[in-house]
């Protein structure tokens, strides 16, 4: 691990020290004409990454009422009541919206304008808050404007973030040094630099914000589920490593959807795939955000996916992060995901074979609760409940051979 981490940090330092070196181009004006006859409307506008998209919108005809139906509006139609079928429920109905893929992106809310920085190439779709039955009557009028990667508007912004990203990247290698050669720190040369500063002490607990938790108990045939889990995860050669500490309730295209608006991302599946998505991503002036995850099971097989969150870069010694399987059994015909998070805050001798890995946080009911709270606060989470199975994990060693700590419990997150 010890050589494949350098490698992936290396590359990073090697792309940042390219930065800067953009390209000239001038901006571009489009005007599209978005009506309730479609879903969504294809710009035809192809964006790349570092793109800036201005967008503002007008009714293209008259603001008049035609059979007692209002006209269209960007910002959406007075009166119209919320559902939870609308392709973007938090928006209001008829206000313009935009997606940024062909198929499978989350909507986000244009209005009357907004301003879109792109962080991937993408593919502009345009359309109208509503489904079924049009609210309102017209078109409208969209107006965009294209500021391309690298322009003189954007040249400056671009060589601070690149000094930025150079110090972030020695920090980080500072960081990882210390973990690999030991330093005059106590705990095995371990780092605690997190990503939100540097932490002292023992506990370098999540703070995040509180839960609003559901008093209600859960229902039987779903306690009877829980109690049926395991209770740790294990690694490929069975030692015994994090707790299982939380459950989302919810199909997987949701469950996804939620993580995406909760900016959690999905972590690279292996050092090979990181180093080249690091290089291109820097080349593009984005932030690499896909920390390689190691191979943990449950259920008798690997995680069907890994998420992970951290600010850009430091995400090389600090992270937060889960995995997630797929239960055996459904509740009330909804998908089951089971997960296990933990907060990595630098580096320690993995105490199997005396290479460097990730140092967790101990006190790992943090972790469980900054899920809850990052889907909380995207407004992704109906329902929140707390439940402690039978036979808890309270003290126990991660598979590395870290300590850990918890009250037991599982967080139970019933999705939107």
């Amino acid at each position: 691990m010890a050589q494949q981490s350098t490698l992936l940090l290396a590359t990073l330092l090697l792309c940042a020290s390219t930065l800067g070196a953009q390209v000239t181009s001038t901006a571009k004006d489009f005007t599209v004409q978005v009506s309730t006859a479609q879903p969504w409307t294809d710009s035809g506008l192809d964006l790349q990454t570092g793109d800036v998209l201005e967008i503002s919108a007008a009714a293209s005809s008259e603001k008049q009422a035609v059979s007692g139906v209002p006209a269209c509006d960007a910002k959406g139609v007075t009166g119209a009541a919320q559902t939870a079928d609308l392709p973007l429920p938090s928006a209001p109905p008829g206000a313009l919206i935009a997606r940024l893929h062909m198929q499978g992106t989350y909507p986000v809310l244009v209005g009357a304008s907004t301003e879109l920085h792109i962080e991937e190439p993408s593919h502009l779709m345009l359309g109208m808050n509503m489904s079924g039955t049009p609210l309102c009557h017209g078109a409208l009028a969209v107006k965009l404007h294209v500021i391309p990667a690298g322009s003189s508007a954007t040249t400056s912004q671009q060589t601070s973030r690149g000094q930025q990203l150079k110090s972030q990247l020695a920090t980080a290698a500072q960081v990882f040094m210390e973990g690999q050669f030991g330093s005059d720190k106590s705990e095995t040369g371990a780092s605690n630099a997190t990503s939100s500063g540097t932490a002292s002490g023992a506990d370098a607990s999540t703070a995040v914000a509180p839960l609003k938790v559901s008093g209600a108990p859960l229902d039987a045939q779903l306690r009877r589920s829980l109690d049926s889990l395991p209770r740790r995860v294990n690694d490929q050669f069975q030692n015994q490593g994090d707790m299982v500490n939380f459950v989302i309730v919810g199909a997987q295209k949701d469950v996804q959807a939620a993580l995406d608006a909760a900016t959690w991302h999905v972590a690279d599946t292996n050092n090979e795939n990181a180093v080249l998505n690091a290089l291109m991503e820097t080349y593009d002036n984005k932030d690499y955000l896909a920390m390689p995850m190691s191979t943990l099971y449950l259920f008798g097989r690997k995680q069907d996916f890994g998420y992970e969150m951290a600010e850009p870069i430091a995400m090389v010694a600090s992270r937060h992060h889960f995995r997630i399987w797929k239960a055996p059994f459904t509740w009330n015909g909804h998908e089951v995901w089971v997960g296990a998070g933990t907060h990595d805050i630098g580096f320690a001798k993995d105490k199997r074979n005396g290479s460097v890995t990730h140092k967790i946080d101990p006190a790992v009911d943090g972790e469980r609760n900054n899920i809850g709270s990052s889907l909380q606060k995207a407004n992704k989470a109906k329902t929140l409940s707390y439940y402690l199975p039978p036979n808890p994990v309270q003290d126990a060693k991660n598979a590395t051979g870290d300590g850990y700590h918890s009250d037991g419990r599982l967080l139970v997150i019933f999705l939107q």
